[in-house]
Order: C-alpha cells, then structure tokens, then sequence
C-alpha cells in the first residue's frame, strides 16, 4: 500500500467516525428533549406483592401503563386519565388503536420531521464532501455555487448543514489539514 491509499483509507475512516458520531449526538438530543418534555408528569408506581415504578420518560411502559389503567377503571373517563398521563382524549385513542395493531413495540415514540431528506440525498451529500476536500478553502456558498452549475439544485444553507453534520467546518478542518502537511 502506498502513502495516498492510506490517506485515503484514513480519509474515508474519518467520514464514517463522523457519521456515527452525528447519529449518536442525534439520539442524545433526541432523548433529552423527550426527557424535558415529560418531566412535568411524576412517576406511577403500583403495589402488591411487588413494587413497580413507571417513569414517564420510558414511554412504551408509560402508555401501557395509561391502557391498563383505562382499560381496569370503573368509573374514571378517558379524559381524566389521558389528562393524568400527559395525553388528550383524541391521543390516547391513537395510542389505543397504535396498541390494537401492533402490540406494546408499537407505543415507542417515533421520530418527527420529514422521514426522506429529498433535497440533500446520499448522491448530493458526496458531492459536497467531495467538493469540501478537492477545495478546503473553498466556502458554503462557492460549493452550492458549484453544485448549482453540475446540475444539482441546491441551497447554501443545505450545504452548510451537510459540512456541519459531516464535521467539516472550516475551522477544525482545515486545522487538521495543514498538521498534515506539517507532518509531511
């Protein structure tokens, strides 16, 4: 192997640490927000032969749990139970019905937002990558500049968000390129 395979190599190992680094910092975000969200509700917990404790951060176990107790009252509406829980009437139907179809895995929180990124594709991410290595200099508006005259449509701002989910902002970036060559 020569020197510019394993740039290379190392390269491409560096896009992928920066990829699994931004689903992990993605999911953390994820669950603290979610956590802020719930804190407003206590937690339940049941007594009988044993003590079980329902957070309201674990949301599988707190709607379960929010069926059960509809699900085992006598006298209580939906509504003040949903309202106890967190959750309107309307939503806890859609929770009841999410149950009926798929069982407890199906209460897990799913994520919001678009599911497809249209705009930015895997095709349009590389070419970005690609563009911030071959001209690391170059900024955000010169790279979208660029992708606009191959033919790909799209916005300064979506490529600063791709440079920024990748990690490749200048500064940080082009630090690490010139130790590089100071190596060299």
């Amino acid at each position: 192997m020569n020197v510019l395979s394993i740039i290379v190599v190392i390269r491409e190992l560096e896009i992928l640490l920066l990829v699994f680094w931004n689903i992990f910092i993605n999911l953390y975000r994820h669950n603290i927000n979610y956590i802020i969200m719930k804190t407003n509700k206590s937690a339940k917990t049941f007594k009988g032969s044993i003590s079980l404790r329902v957070e309201p951060t674990d949301a599988i176990a707190w709607k379960f749990t929010m069926l059960l107790e509809a699900a085992s009252a006598d006298e209580d509406s939906i509504e003040k139970i949903a309202r106890k829980y967190g959750y309107t009437r309307e939503h806890f139907y859609k929770i009841k019905k999410q149950y009926e179809e798929g069982g407890c895995l199906s209460l897990a929180d799913k994520a919001k937002g678009p599911k497809v990124n249209y705009k930015r594709t895997d095709e349009i991410e590389k070419q970005i990558i690609r563009h911030r290595f071959l001209d690391p200099e170059a900024n955000s508006e010169v790279i979208a500049q660029k992708m606009n005259q191959t033919g790909h449509a799209i916005s300064q701002r979506s490529v600063e968000r791709t440079i920024n989910a990748y990690g490749l902002q200048k500064k940080g970036y082009i630090r690490q390129l010139r130790k590089m060559r100071e190596l060299k």
